[in-house]
């Protein structure tokens, strides 16, 4: 069954497959309570109201027997860091260059799960795909799909780390795998590439100061001395993905929906500063992004505009300092401070 289940992962998409028991964490719900303890969630409220089943998978669904751990790559196909050296146009990272990776994992994990069904009739599944109480890492790190690195993203050594998780929690008994150690060694590249110093320490994060939490997570103003750091990056980040040495193996994207839309690669900020709500939903249907909306996204491009030193961006911004939204307003008169006469 476990050889058949893989073979059938493989060919659904899947790169990766691996298993372990509902309760194989029994750590976790300290570490959990710790981190949200010491505040370093920020305003995702979501992590506290659901800890009882974030941090036991068990008691998500007591009934499962096995979670079945699965990868899928989205490994670009272009240099993600090279934006940055370009002010006036925008990073957005690697994962919301096309299609929402939620639809298209959940409709492969499906697919997975009716093959379980088939193969074992009376069985009974759940999917999740970064949308509920689930704590994709370390389950997949406990079912042996690779380890969570110093950055606290999961490394595998023939994944790479451009890859998404999915879970399958089953009623059926399924072998577990052995989980795995950690391989980063004395390497600190990903915590020294941080722009805004988000790692308190190894394998520990502060997403209040993440600049993926911040133009994703975040609604309000940021600080000033941390919207000076973001550069040109207007929604998440890659850095420390991005000079992570296990890249090397990554493992390749089959996905075409993954491969990134040309004109998201290294749009220009003066373009994306002038989209309506009308016009946003447009350019990213189908997208991540658009789950953050118009004002958030925009104010993002204008802490982009500030950090630029391009002084021809300055009318842009200025267009925009009456903007209705208060955040959005806020950001454009900064950037426009910031660019000078």
């Amino acid at each position: 069954m476990r050889d058949k289940l893989e073979a059938f992962a493989k060919e659904a998409g899947f790169a990766k497959l691996g298993i372990c028991r509902p309760d194989a964490l029994p750590e976790l719900a300290e570490r959990l309570q710790t981190f949200v303890d010491e505040g370093r969630h920020g305003d995702m409220a979501w992590m506290a109201d659901r800890m009882h089943w974030r941090g036991n998978p068990a008691a998500l669904w007591p009934e499962a027997r096995s979670v079945i751990m699965l990868a899928e790559p989205y490994t670009p196909e272009h240099d993600p860091l090279a934006v940055l050296g370009k002010p006036d146009r925008a990073a957005i990272s690697v994962y919301a260059q096309n299609r929402d990776y939620h639809d298209l994992v959940k409709k492969r994990l499906k697919a997975v799960g009716r093959w379980l069904i088939d193969q074992a009739p009376g069985t009974e599944i759940k999917v999740f795909v970064d949308t509920a109480p689930v704590m994709e890492k370390p389950l997949a790190q406990a079912a042996g799909l690779g380890w969570q690195g110093k950055h606290t993203n999961l490394l595998g050594r023939d994944l790479g780390s451009w890859f998404f998780l999915g879970a399958i929690f089953t009623t059926l008994e399924l072998p577990v795998d052995a989980p795995e150690e950690s391989h980063c060694g004395s390497c600190r590249a990903c915590l020294d590439a941080c722009p805004t110093d988000a790692f308190p320490a190894p394998y520990q994060i502060d997403a209040r100061r993440c600049i993926s939490y911040l133009t994703i997570e975040f609604g309000g103003a940021v600080p000033h001395d941390l919207r000076e750091k973001m550069g040109n990056r207007i929604y998440g980040c890659d850095d420390c993905l991005g000079v992570c040495p296990w890249n090397k193996f990554a493992a390749e994207a089959r996905e075409m929906k993954y491969v990134a839309r040309p004109e998201l690669i290294e749009p220009k900020l003066s373009e994306l500063a002038t989209l309506d709500d009308p016009a946003f939903r447009a350019l990213f249907s189908g997208s991540p992004i658009k789950r953050i909306g118009r004002n958030r996204f925009v104010r993002n491009v204008l802490y982009a505009i500030g950090n630029s030193s391009d002084p021809a961006l300055r009318p842009v911004a200025e267009t925009l300092v009456t903007d209705p939204d208060p955040v959005v307003a806020e950001a454009a008169r900064w950037a426009v401070s910031r660019l000078g006469t």
